[in-house]
């Protein structure tokens, strides 16, 4: 009966919850919250939720999507604060749309990163960056389930930049922290934050002496036009505003507290 698209965050620890973790401690939430949730047919049915490009284990993020199918309509905002309350701090659920378009995930062409590099500094990390873009092609290596691959890390890469970190309250003012921005094209097979640090390694020897911090801070289209990723979820929240709420919705949205 309807469909609602969630953007979620994994922050702190929870950025070392695998997707699998994710995806019971949704479950239970959707529970606790008394969703009304449509079920998949079959002797194991399960509940209709579509995960969209999950970030790797060990990652933050502040962007990650998923969609799930109800069988009573809900108010979006209602149900993203009782998910929120449902999910363990870290796991926050950040925003809910009505999903009045087709195809999330076509959506998802591009994410933006954020790498911190403590023990590097500004100047090291410039150099590393200048030699990767400069670089044609840079060749890495991955472990996959068939064994070592190798793969062009450079060609997804649409921007690499390093920044100055920001001083922060952990953080000692003479202490070397530089931070890596980057827009990754989503291709196959996909380049992550990590084959870009194995590629900075292979052209300018740049190799961290503690593990790099990685975020995700957005995914979605990127605009050639103006370099940037945007919003997935806009066009959803552009047809909810352009056409009124279901009957069913605004009714919902005037039920007595307390209501499910």
């Amino acid at each position: 009966m309807q469909r609602i698209r969630l953007r979620y965050t994994k922050r702190g620890r929870l950025r070392f919850t695998s997707h699998r973790d994710f995806q019971r401690a949704f479950e239970r939430a959707l529970r606790r919250a008394e969703v009304p949730m449509a079920y998949s047919a079959g002797f194991t049915p399960h509940p209709k939720v579509s995960y969209a490009n999950a970030a790797p284990t060990g990652t933050g993020s502040e962007a990650e999507y998923l969609e799930i199918a109800l069988t009573a309509p809900r108010d979006p905002g209602k149900l993203r604060e009782l998910l929120d309350e449902s999910l363990p701090d870290g796991l926050d659920v950040t925003d809910a749309v009505e999903a009045r378009t087709s195809g999330l995930a076509d959506r998802l062409t591009a994410s933006v990163w954020e790498l911190r590099l403590d023990r590097v500094t500004l100047d090291e990390a410039e150099r590393a960056v200048t030699a990767f873009l400069a670089a044609e092609t840079v060749e890495v290596e991955r472990r996959t389930k068939s064994g070592m691959r190798a793969f062009d890390a450079r060609g997804a890469v649409v921007s690499l930049e390093a920044l100055p970190a920001p001083v922060a309250v952990d953080r000692t003012p003479d202490s070397a922290c530089a931070i890596l921005r980057l827009v990754v094209r989503h291709v196959t097979p996909a380049v992550r934050p990590d084959d870009v640090l194995s590629g900075l390694r292979a052209v300018a020897d740049l190799a961290p002496p503690v593990p790099a911090a990685v975020t995700r801070l957005a995914q979605g289209l990127f605009d050639e036009e103006s370099g940037t990723v945007t919003d997935p979820l806009a066009p959803d929240r552009e047809a909810v505003t352009a056409a009124p709420p279901t009957a069913a919705v605004a009714a919902d949205a005037k039920a007595p507290e307390g209501t499910a």
